[in-house]
């Protein structure tokens, strides 16, 4: 009868300081072997320990690895700073879902300008080089920590929307609520949609009826061109009721910087009319000039000759 003999240890890692190993034998034990009925050799089965445990291989070999779920405090990021983060993801949140909601038509402007703020306010905070309680800097730990920036990536896509949407011509100096201009070019704008839906059914009466409002709507779309107070709102509204009265409603409205266009074109094509027949009625005149002192010499030498005979 041979002899079967099983080991059972558990190996488990420890990062004391962070680092010690031990090793724990748990038993040792020898078997008889065992038979089966043919006669072949049977094997026992291991015991498995109760305790955590990873199984490395069919060999019955297990550890436990444990590792510190915090770091030196001297690395931790501060709870001010903590807090400035966690108000930061709210507030982006918040701005973000704005953008979507008013994406189409697009009316983040007029909607989305308190949510820009509140992040631009949170972000100044975090980004700034003062020191807060702990006299730690949240711009240290939170904005120059890694190489992905996070923070400043993140802010600075949002950012980049609201520059290239021109919200900041649409809105006061401070920023905190929507411009005189641009109130009184969504009450104007108000009045040729409501002028538009009245006549809905009738746009040949609409082409008359809501000329007026619609030429005041397109001046005043000028103006704020010309001096840089329109926004992204501003322009697609008007993009959009430009395409309702002339695609939708048919009508048309004579634009009164064409009139000087016309009018040069008209000069132009008879410049050429004007042209050769002034020079026709040059040359004409001047033949009588050349003709009629040839006459008038003859006839008074004749009348000397007459003179003479007489």
């Amino acid at each position: 009868m041979g002899i079967y003999t099983k080991f059972e240890f558990i190996i488990s890692w420890l990062f004391s300081g962070w680092a010690t190993m031990q090793i724990t034998f748990v038993k040792c034990s020898v078997y008889p072997p065992e038979t089966s009925g043919d006669g072949a050799l049977k094997l026992p089965s291991p015991v498995l320990p109760m305790s955590p445990v990873f199984q490395a291989n069919s060999l019955g070999f297990f550890y436990s690895l444990s590792l510190s779920s915090n770091f030196p405090e001297n690395l931790e990021v501060n709870e001010h700073c903590i807090e400035l983060l966690h108000i930061f993801g709210q507030r982006y949140v918040t701005y973000a879902n704005c953008l979507v909601t008013y994406a189409r038509p697009v009316k983040i402007c007029q909607n989305c300008y308190t949510g820009f703020s509140s992040l631009e306010e949170i972000y100044t905070n975090i980004s700034s080089d003062e020191l807060g309680p702990g006299n730690v800097s949240c711009h240290d730990s939170l904005m120059r920590s890694d190489r992905l920036m996070l923070l400043y990536n993140l802010y600075s896509k949002l950012d980049e929307i609201w520059t290239s949407a021109g919200c900041k011509q649409c809105l006061s100096g401070d920023q905190q609520t929507l411009s005189n201009d641009t109130i009184y070019f969504m009450i104007t704008l108000n009045k040729s949609l409501t002028c538009f839906e009245k006549y809905q059914g009738n746009h040949s009466e609409l082409c008359k009826d809501c000329k007026d409002s619609y030429r005041r709507l397109n001046e005043l779309y000028g103006g704020m061109e010309k001096n840089k107070t329109r926004c992204i709102d501003i322009e697609d509204a008007m993009n959009t009721t430009r395409q309702l009265w002339s695609k939708n409603f048919g009508c048309s409205f004579p634009r009164e910087e064409t009139v000087p266009v016309i009018a040069v074109s008209c000069f132009m094509l008879f410049l050429p009319i004007i042209f050769y027949l002034s020079s026709f009625l040059h040359s004409e005149q001047k033949k009588r000039k050349l003709i009629h002192p040839k006459r008038a010499k003859s006839s008074s030498s004749l009348m000397n000759i007459q003179d003479k005979f007489s």
